[in-house]
């Protein structure tokens, strides 16, 4: 269970990371302003933006179920 706990945080470690990094490098700084931009669905494409949109929550999802993965693996080492 230990070595579990280990790979699992050196995972959580290096996903988060990518994590923080990718949204300080793409933030956009107008998150706050409501969302002037209008965007439709079938716009063709995909842009840039709908990649990185996609790999943030990818991202943000999986750092989550990690750190879930994380605590219920903790909850089981011995004292």
């Amino acid at each position: 269970m230990l070595i579990a706990y280990r790979l699992l945080l050196g995972l959580a470690m290096v996903v988060a990371f990518l994590f923080g990094t990718l949204v300080l490098l793409t933030g956009k700084g107008d998150a706050m302003s409501g969302g002037s931009s209008v965007r439709t669905t079938f716009k063709g494409k995909a842009s840039f933006d709908d990649y990185m949109t996609r790999i943030l929550l990818i991202g943000g999802v999986s750092f989550m179920l990690l750190l879930l993965a994380l605590d219920v693996v903790g909850n089981h080492l011995p004292k």
